[in-house]
């Protein structure tokens, strides 16, 4: 469930910095295209044209760590201040927010080893707990004069007569 909420969030940050690259880049996207920028490529005129399609594009660039280099270098290239769109976005998204999520990963399975540890430890002191009644109830046939106290004479006998007692000797 934590790790829906840490997508969730990772897909709220990347539209936020969509919608300011549909808004911001995809007219200077424009003016390169026009200018022949990407003759070979078609995706990069549309690269940015809806908030979907920056989605995606912050996806395959960010995320899968594809073609950062075709699209962003020219576009930062003749408008510098363009910059501060794609390393905002890289620095939200790849550094801050997957960290994020790794951390909610390891954090989750660290708490489920905690409860591991713990329900352990209570079995170990359930099963501690029925091997003294089980003891109890030997030393009580071992014992027999019925002081509640068992000599060495008791004990020596025992270990013949009693094949539960052997067991655990």
């Amino acid at each position: 469930r934590t790790l829906f909420w840490s997508f969730l969030l990772l897909l709220l940050v990347m539209t936020f910095w969509s919608v300011i690259a549909v808004e911001v880049v995809h007219p200077l996207i424009q003016e390169l295209a026009e200018k022949g920028t990407w003759s070979d490529c078609e995706r990069c005129r549309v690269a940015f044209s809806s908030v979907w399609m920056a989605n995606l594009t912050f996806f395959q660039t960010i995320i899968a760590g594809d073609s950062w280099g075709l699209l962003a270098l020219p576009v930062i290239e003749a408008h510098p201040l363009s910059g501060v769109i794609f390393v905002g976005a890289i620095l939200t998204l790849a550094v801050g927010l997957l960290n994020l999520v790794v951390v909610i990963m390891v954090d989750t399975i660290a708490e489920k080893r905690s409860k591991d540890i713990v329900a352990r430890a209570d079995e170990m002191d359930y099963e501690e707990v029925e091997e003294k009644k089980v003891l109890e109830k030997l030393f009580e046939k071992i014992d027999e004069d019925g002081s509640g106290e068992v000599t060495f004479d008791e004990l020596e006998q025992g270990a013949r007569r009693v094949a539960e007692f052997r067991h655990w000797l």
